[in-house]
């Protein structure tokens, strides 16, 4: 099913220069959207631009700015279980997480069931047209309000 989810500012990166790797925009978008097909975006523009491409899709709307999910950058929160050290990581709007800190098979395991990526190294991220659809909504204090991670809705502040 497709999902449009529409914020009051979409942003291409959280910088603002252009990841110099990947052709893609950097000006933000006022009253945007992102179109998520699977687990891949599908268009990026204007909510209207994106809902005429797409008529009849679900319309999830956001208050704040939709971006590209970030990548976790220290040790997983702690918590009981594995699964909710990566749930913890998730409701922080990141969906990647540094190898380093992965560090047990039940920690990996509950990393790889929820998508979340595990990379050797810190990257930059980016909402690329056909990039797998990794998302997060921020308000203006910087909470995360939802976060999408390869096409699910995994969390959502309520």
């Amino acid at each position: 099913m497709l999902t449009i989810h529409a914020a009051d500012e979409v942003r291409y990166t959280w910088d603002s220069d252009p990841i110099k790797s990947y052709p893609i925009k950097s000006d933000p978008i006022e009253d945007g959207a992102v179109a998520v097909q699977g687990i891949r975006v599908a268009a990026v523009g204007s909510l209207a631009e994106v809902q005429a491409r797409f008529p009849g899709a679900r319309v999830r709307r956001w208050p704040g700015v939709l971006g590209p999910a970030r990548v976790h950058d220290g040790p997983l929160p702690d918590a009981p279980t594995p699964r909710e050290r990566v749930h913890a990581v998730l409701k922080s709007g990141a969906v990647a997480v540094l190898e380093e800190y992965v560090d047990s098979p039940e920690l990996r395991a509950a990393a790889e069931r929820n998508d979340v990526v595990i990379l050797p190294r810190e990257r930059p991220t980016a909402i690329v047209n056909v990039g797998r659809a990794d998302l997060a909504v921020f308000d203006e204090t910087g909470a995360c309000l939802a976060t999408v991670c390869a096409g699910r809705l995994v969390h959502r502040r309520r």
